[in-house]
């Protein structure tokens, strides 16, 4: 059972490489070509076998392959932090038009953020992964924010982890008023970048 695990865990290993390869691709040639780096940085993430089976029981998940894979989309993840707004979408378009990408699900919580503030482009993706024996359809999970998104994200999560998911009140209360400020501050960056280049162009 160990060994069927490691297995499927690999498969989503090498998807998720697969992806963050071609992330990588598209940062290194807009450096190169354009100048311009709309990716500041790019993090992976895979689940734990101990993680991926506490979530199949949290969910009520059948202890199969095949329902595992179903319903749980987020065994491999990638996250993507750009510069500004108009990158996030900028990559997760150059992604999902490649041909051998396949975009299974997107949730846009940058136009629709959550209650708590929380901003991000959320992707679900599928890749060829071509094993020894055959080739499999692997889904990754891609959330793509800016700095400041991921900043409000970080902070959340530990305030989140230290009070164990019951957070007080004015603690949300707070965060959202800082995810509020975050994208206020997204946006008023995007202005500065425009009024850059209309001077430039000048």
């Amino acid at each position: 059972m160990q060994a069927d695990l490691a297995r499927f865990r690999l498969e989503y290993a090498c998807g998720m490489d697969e992806v963050a390869t071609k992330i990588n691709i598209l940062r290194q040639e807009f450096d190169q070509t354009h100048q311009y780096k709309p990716i500041e940085h790019v993090k992976t993430r895979l689940k734990s076998i101990e993680s991926l089976l506490e979530k199949a029981t949290r969910l009520g998940c059948r202890r199969d392959f095949d329902a595992v894979r179903e319903q749980i989309r987020d065994i491999a993840g990638i996250r993507v932090v750009c510069t500004f707004v108009e990158d996030a979408y900028r990559v997760a378009d150059m992604l999902v038009r490649q041909p051998d990408i396949t975009l299974v699900a997107k949730k846009d919580y940058i136009a629709t953020p959550k209650p708590n503030g929380y901003q991000s482009l959320h992707l679900i993706v599928e890749v060829p992964v071509f094993l020894s024996d055959r080739a499999i359809q692997v889904p990754v999970e891609v959330q793509i924010r800016t700095i400041a998104m991921d900043f409000w994200a970080s902070i959340e999560h530990q305030i989140k982890y230290k009070y164990e998911g019951n957070v007080p009140d004015h603690l949300r209360e707070r965060l959202k008023d800082v995810a509020d400020s975050a994208s206020s501050l997204d946006a008023q960056m995007g202005q500065l970048r425009d009024e850059i280049r209309s001077l430039a162009t000048d």
